[in-house]
């Protein structure tokens, strides 16, 4: 009899997630996006994942994390990305505007007015040109792992990790498990070289343009050990985006909401709904 009514509890509860749970695809700007969409809160976040990333590598923490009864969550993978695909992604000049346009559409198409943004690393970069040209769209910005331009410093940084074969195998191996490893290894290398392109052809400006019309409430959050993203560039976010509040976290590297998942859910959550 326990049994059954453990059963019978398990089925109930796995039902009950289902129906807050949506992952499917949708079209904006002529591609089809994939999507997933969790909670049933009022206050809306979108997650926007880093270089080649998606909701599967780069968020689970946030998707199984954070409280689905305040917050409703998507997580989306951009054009090129995990389950977006087609197309082949690929890395014109304009590449973080084009997906700042897919977000904006996405959220449209979704029927969400208003949403605040969550953005890693290249997903900081997009979601503070969405919050910038969508002002009126955009409730609050979290921002980590971000740069609003490229200097030779962060091109030689990106040099150095152009082969994959020199990453560690946790970092490797999530990635390679989404797309193959033929796939990811000539797409990251597309990436470095998209990077180039912005650098010389944009005098290395990303969004920097773009940061005196952001004026959603925003958090800026930077690991002292992130290797990839230089101290100066969340200053420079900080500095140059009206009202930001910025937070150094010692110990942490570029992946901190993921090593430090807790802390960060808890963080996002009382700046979102304070």
């Amino acid at each position: 009899m326990q049994s059954i009514r453990a059963t019978t509890r398990l089925k109930i509860m796995c039902q009950h997630m289902i129906s807050r749970s949506v992952s499917s695809k949708v079209n904006v700007n002529g591609v089809d996006l994939a999507y997933q969409k969790v909670g049933t809160g009022q206050h809306v976040v979108l997650l926007l994942p880093g270089a080649l990333g998606c909701g599967e590598t780069d968020f689970k923490p946030q998707i199984n994390g954070l409280d689905r009864d305040k917050l409703t969550i998507v997580s989306w993978d951009p054009r090129g990305y995990g389950r977006s695909i087609p197309p082949d992604r690929d890395f014109p000049v304009d590449f973080f505007y084009r997906d700042a346009h897919d977000a904006a559409g996405l959220m449209k198409n979704l029927g969400f007015a208003k949403y605040s943004l969550l953005g890693w690393s290249d997903g900081g970069n997009t979601a503070g040109i969405v919050a910038a040209k969508y002002p009126n769209n955009i409730d609050k910005l979290i921002l980590w792992g971000s740069n609003s331009f490229i200097t030779k410093e962060d091109m030689d940084l990106f040099e150095k990790v152009r082969d994959i074969s020199r990453w560690s195998e946790a970092m490797r191996k999530p990635m390679i498990d989404i797309y193959g490893e033929e796939y990811f290894r000539q797409k990251w290398s597309d990436w470095v070289n998209g990077c180039i392109k912005i650098f010389n052809e944009r005098n290395g400006d990303i969004f920097r343009k773009e940061l005196e019309h952001i004026c959603a409430p925003t958090l800026i959050i930077h690991g002292e050990k992130d290797a990839m993203v230089p101290r100066f560039h969340p200053e420079y976010l900080h500095k140059n985006i009206k009202g930001s509040i910025i937070d150094y976290w010692e110990n942490a590297k570029h992946n901190l909401h993921l090593k430090y998942a807790d802390r960060f859910n808890a963080q996002v959550e009382n700046f979102l709904l304070k």
